[in-house]
């Protein structure tokens, strides 16, 4: 089956539980259509760099997926409908890479950044 990655923001309103249950809900559509969720992250909330929907934040999350491209429409479909979803990204990928997003990681572990040029 094809991988895929989400990335999904929801309200900013909404409490830590209720945006990583969000997580679980579209996760079991997901498995009713035949797909599963190999690995999920929640971002925390988050300054956006424009508005949505008269909001400046919003909680991000992440999923990683193997699942039928129907599972997958049908999720994003129901995302798309949902009040407490404002954006949804999916990506398909060759393959997903091990251990945390970018997101994730701790600044130090990311490297050093380029040095400025004058």
């Amino acid at each position: 089956m094809p991988l895929y990655e989400h990335v999904f923001i929801s309200r900013q309103d909404l409490s830590n539980a209720q945006a990583e249950s969000l997580i679980e809900h579209f996760g079991t559509v997901l498995a009713d259509n035949g797909g599963k969720v190999v690995d999920s992250e929640y971002w925390g909330v988050k300054t956006m760099a424009y508005k949505i929907n008269k909001n400046r934040k919003g909680h991000y999350a992440l999923l990683k997926t193997d699942a039928p491209a129907t599972a997958v429409q049908e999720m994003e479909r129901l995302m798309r409908l949902h009040d407490d979803v404002m954006r949804v990204l999916t990506i398909k990928v060759d393959a997903h890479e091990d251990g945390p997003s970018v997101q994730m990681q701790k600044r130090d572990e990311r490297g050093e950044r380029r040095e400025r040029r004058s």
